[in-house]
């Protein structure tokens, strides 16, 4: 808990020049934001789930990454209020499914497919930004992790309908994918 309450507040603390997408092209990044709607093409933030991710809620990530660390920090607005929802970086870009975004990036690649190992599937070696939404259906999330995306393949947030589990056999699961927004990170 003191983790994630330091964590929120350093983030909360950077000047809003340095969340701008120009301050984080020279520091890692460039993320993503969008408006969520019914698939279409060319459409940047998706809802697979209407009732869940209502269309017309909002979602903004940003990566910042200085030296060996990156940090993700998520916002969303006008989702359910007081609902807890699990969220990570995804390899592939949004789609049609909810499974064309592919499986979450992870820093050393799990060489088993889908990743439930707790060695790979866990918030040091992935994106991990659960949250919990208030009464707007609005929250904020932050993952901070020692390494960097360096061009790796990441190109989407995904929001899941669960909190993400850690257990044998189940870690880095979090249920049915309900939206998906593009995003870049670099």
């Amino acid at each position: 808990m003191r983790r994630t309450l330091l964590s929120v507040t350093a983030a909360l603390a950077l000047p809003a020049a340095a969340l701008s997408p120009a301050a984080a092209a020279g520091h890692g990044g460039h993320g993503g934001h969008g408006v969520f709607e019914t698939y279409r093409t060319g459409a940047n933030a998706i809802t697979y789930d209407t009732t869940k991710v209502p269309v017309g809620s909002r979602a903004s990530i940003m990566p910042l990454a200085q030296g060996k660390k990156t940090t993700v920090v998520l916002w969303v607005y006008g989702l359910l209020p007081y609902r807890h929802y699990g969220a990570h970086v995804h390899v592939k870009s949004c789609g049609a499914a909810p499974a064309d975004s592919g499986p979450h990036f992870q820093n050393e690649a799990d060489p088993v497919q889908p990743s439930v190992d707790p060695k790979y599937a866990n918030p040091q070696n992935e994106i991990w930004l659960d949250f919990a939404t208030d009464d707007h259906g609005s929250a904020f999330a932050v993952s901070n992790v020692l390494w960097r995306f360096d061009n790796r393949p990441a190109a989407a947030l995904v929001i899941h309908d669960d909190h993400t589990h850690t257990g044998p056999g189940e870690a880095g699961t979090a249920g049915p994918r309900l939206a998906c927004l593009n995003a870049t990170f670099s």
